[in-house]
């Protein structure tokens, strides 16, 4: 494992406590422009969120409705009742944005996809970046005014869906995350700067509860007139797999 990426796992946790979890519960408030630009509501509706650690899969409700919720994984997106019952669903879901540009519109479906790659990519970093056929390199540091950041691009394969293959996570002196940057593949490759401030710590994982999410200048600088995506992150849980009962 890369050296400076076996400290930031340390500072956020540790590699052990990591993989002793299953799950992540959360609640999360979303909001930015890059939702109507997709013809998309996002209202300030607090939603809970589950992520599976170790595989990609989530869950976001409501969705729609008090009594809807959206599931993801890789190879399929769908939108149910509570109780199972299946309103809506696409197989392949990555497939249906071939073509698509920053303003191309979205259904639900569309944004039920994103929500659960660009959701998961976020909870499970920076441990995300330990994962097999992940490959992770230090480039050359970043200044941001009277501070040195450490950044780590990573390389993913093709086999986990997230905003695109080629990623810099920017981290300060103390090892936290500081900036996220990547392009958005699904709108288009538009070019993105996320920037995290305010960690809290959850059973013992660290992580940021805030992102604001920018365009990116050719200057690599985030344009902060233009938000396009704002979460904000409390009632962090992280869970062990459940112990088969004994009768």
């Amino acid at each position: 494992m890369n050296q400076l990426l076996s400290r930031i796992l340390d500072a956020h946790g540790g590699m052990d406590r990591w993989r002793d979890y299953e799950e992540v519960e959360a609640t999360i408030v979303a909001g930015g422009g890059f939702f109507s630009l997709k013809g998309m509501i996002q209202d300030a509706t607090p939603r809970r969120l589950t992520a599976w650690l170790h595989q990609e899969r989530s869950s976001v409700l409501p969705f729609g409705a008090p009594d809807q919720r959206a599931l993801s994984t890789p190879e399929r997106v769908a939108i149910e009742k509570l109780d199972g019952t299946v309103l809506a669903e696409r197989h392949a879901p990555k497939d249906s944005f071939a073509g698509h540009q920053m303003s191309t519109p979205w259904d639900a479906l569309h944004l039920a996809y994103f929500n659960g790659e660009a959701l998961w990519t976020y909870f499970t970093t920076p441990f995300l970046l330990a994962k097999d056929g992940v490959y992770v390199e230090e480039v050359e540091p970043w200044r941001e005014g009277a501070e040195t950041w450490h950044v780590l691009r990573a390389q993913f394969p093709g086999s986990i869906e997230t905003h695109s293959l080629i990623q810099d996570f920017f981290f300060d002196t103390d090892l936290k995350l500081r900036r996220h940057d990547y392009s958005v593949n699904i709108a288009g490759g538009f070019p993105a700067a996320q920037l995290t401030s305010d960690y809290i710590v959850a059973d013992g994982i660290h992580f940021p509860s805030k992102r604001r999410a920018y365009t990116r200048g050719p200057d690599r600088r985030p344009i902060t007139e233009m938000l396009m995506v704002s979460i904000d992150i409390s009632e962090v849980r992280f869970k062990r797999e459940q112990s088969p009962s004994r009768e």
